[in-house]
Formats: C-alpha cells, sequence, structure tokens
C-alpha cells in the first residue's frame, strides 16, 4: 500500500497527502538548490559554496557580491525556471496524450519557437528582446495550429501526438529554409541560439520568464486531479464531472505558453520537457502528472546539466543544449525500447 496520510484543515477540507512523492519534492528541491549554488560558485573566479551563501545573505566582498548578484545569479535562476517551465509543459502534454513521447520537443511546439526567432533573425534581423518576442508568438502559434488541426469532436492524445509529430517534421523543412536564406553573420547567431544556452542570461530574462511562471506553473497545479481523471479517458472523466474540452484547452494554452517563454528566455533546450516528468514518476512511484515533482525534477537536471557543460570539460564552455541533447537522446533511445517491449509503439 502507498503511504498516502489525510490532512484536516481548520476549514473542514481533507487533504490526502502522499509521502513518498512529498519526500521526492523536497529532495529534488534541495538537489536543486545546492547544484545551484555550487554552480554559482563555478566559473573562472571561484568560490566556495559558504561564501556564495555568504555572499546571498549580504557578508560578501564588493566583488563577490558584483560576480554573484550581477552575473552568475541570474543565469542560474533563469535555468532553474526554464527546467521547472519546460518540465511542467512536458507533464501536462505527457498526461493528455497519455503518451510518454508527448512533450513539446515532440510535438512541434518547440520547433515552432525556433521558426518564429529565426523569422526575427534571418528576415528581420531583430535584437534579443525581438528574437524572444518572435519565439514565443511562433511557440502559441504552432500550439493554436496542432489544436485546431487535431481536433475532431474533441482532441484525443494519438490524434495530437500524430498531428504534432507531422507539424513538427513540416517545421524543420521551414527551419531548414531560414538557415538557408541567413548570411553568414546570421546564420552564426541562428545556430547558437538553436543550440539552448544559458551564457549571458540576465535579469532581463528572468523577471518576464518568473511573471509567467508564477501563475502558469500554480494554474497547472490546480488542475492536477482534473488532469489526473483526463488519464482515464473522456468518457470516465465526464462522468466525475469534468468539463473537459475547458480543462484540456486551459491545460494546453498553459503548457505551450510555459515551453514558448522558457525557449524565449533560453533557446530550444532539448529533452528536458520529455525526460523531467517520467524521470518525476518513476522516483514518486505515483500515478497523475507529477506536476510539482517534474517542475523541480526539470530545475534540477537543467543545473546540473548546465553545471556539467561549464565545468566538466575544461577551459571550454559547451551550451547546455548539448549536454541535455546527448542525455536525453540516450533517455529517448531507452524509452523507444521500454515502449516496444510493453507492446505501446
Amino acid at each position: 500500500m502507498r503511504a498516502v496520510k489525510a490532512i484536516r484543515t481548520p476549514g473542514g477540507l481533507s487533504v490526502r497527502v502522499d509521502r513518498r512523492a512529498s519526500a521526492v519534492v523536497v529532495l529534488l528541491v534541495a538537489a536543486a538548490l545546492a547544484t545551484a549554488v555550487v554552480l554559482v560558485g563555478s566559473g573562472d573566479f571561484p568560490m566556495a559554496p559558504g561564501d556564495v551563501v555568504a555572499t546571498l545573505l549580504g557578508d560578501g566582498t564588493p566583488a563577490q557580491e558584483f560576480i554573484v548578484r550581477d552575473v552568475r545569479l541570474p543565469r542560474v535562476l533563469v535555468g532553474l525556471l526554464v527546467g521547472a517551465a519546460l518540465a511542467v509543459g512536458g507533464a501536462v502534454f505527457q498526461s493528455l496524450s497519455r503518451n510518454p513521447l508527448g512533450s513539446p520537443d515532440v510535438l512541434g511546439f518547440s520547433h515552432g519557437s525556433v521558426v518564429g526567432a529565426l523569422t526575427v533573425i534571418v528576415l528581420l534581423q531583430g535584437g534579443a528582446f525581438a528574437v524572444a518576442g518572435g519565439a514565443v508568438v511562433g511557440g502559441l502559434v504552432t500550439g493554436a495550429g496542432v489544436y485546431l488541426l487535431a481536433w475532431r469532436r474533441g482532441v484525443h492524445g494519438y490524434r495530437l501526438v500524430l498531428v504534432g509529430i507531422g507539424v513538427a517534421a513540416m517545421l524543420t523543412g521551414v527551419i531548414h529554409y531560414l538557415l538557408t536564406k541567413a548570411n553568414l553573420v546570421d546564420a552564426t547567431r541562428a545556430v547558437l541560439w538553436m543550440t539552448g544556452s544559458l551564457d549571458g542570461r540576465d535579469w532581463s530574462q528572468f523577471w518576464p520568464l518568473l511573471a509567467v511562471c508564477a501563475v502558469l506553473i500554480p494554474l497547472c497545479l490546480a488542475f492536477g486531479r482534473p488532469l489526473r481523471m483526463l488519464e482515464m479517458g473522456d468518457d470516465a472523466a465526464y462522468a466525475l464531472g469534468v468539463r473537459v474540452e475547458w480543462t484540456r484547452a486551459v491545460l494546453i494554452a498553459s503548457a505551450v505558453l510555459l515551453t514558448a517563454v522558457a525557449t524565449a528566455a533560453a533557446g530550444p533546450v532539448a529533452f528536458v520537457a520529455l525526460s523531467a516528468p517520467q524521470l518525476a514518476r518513476r522516483l514518486t512511484r505515483s500515478p497523475g502528472p507529477n506536476v510539482a515533482a517534474s517542475a523541480v525534477m526539470g530545475a534540477a537536471l537543467l543545473v546540473s546539466a548546465d553545471w556539467v557543460a561549464t565545468s566538466a570539460f575544461g577551459d571550454r564552455e559547451l551550451p547546455v543544449g548539448v549536454v541535455t541533447g546527448v542525455l536525453g537522446g540516450v533517455y529517448l533511445l531507452w524509452l523507444l525500447v521500454t515502449e516496444r517491449k510493453a507492446g505501446r509503439v
């Protein structure tokens, strides 16, 4: 039996708490924060974790204050939020499609953000703010297109996945076309952005990302119970009182916007949205979307990958998207083999 405890609030509301899932979330939060402190202390001016914590508490030297607060801290915070946003988007889509491959990487939403950003870079020669706006618009337009193409008396899981894969294939062709139209400078800038990187991220990327995450992640958490019911099928969800199409539309819009804003902030960081929800579910051993566990798993994964990218290769710093792409590709192959053995693909 699962270790589930019922807690009664002062208002008389009874809340069921899964002890294992709660413990996993607490441990993942601790791991993410510890890795973030280590990452802040890494670089050309190394700092011990104790010095980093002391500086954050206001006891550092002026040089440490500048390096931590103005240079490294915003990068790490953007990494935490990007990982959480991508993971929540992946958890929502995997639950709605009832398919472990149903993530923004596979369904084409990340590709839409890339097309939007490349359009601004190649055709409009826009700056960083315009590129971010193009990524958000591209992701939202792609999300709306996939939803409308998959609609037929409702949106069902496998149809959503198949339509998303088709849209991703078409958008890949558009990406290649835009790269052939770019001059050398714009092509280099575009390829660097497409890799996915936290390098140079500052407070101007952090605050908009924080505002979106502060609204949409709690919204997805609030829809956790209806989302779990949708995993049982539309008919069962209707019977349990869920407004199926309204719930699905709100969750898809939230997940698409989270993915688009995360991509705008750091580029298309690969496979976090695919792997983080699955790893969280395996750790919690809990059914349902596991939105909270997925969010902290995504944050921990991304800052850990960034630490590897910046520290494991000597003086050569890699974009974080390279590390997540390699690790995520291995995970995807393992997942496909597992699903094939289970007869699901």
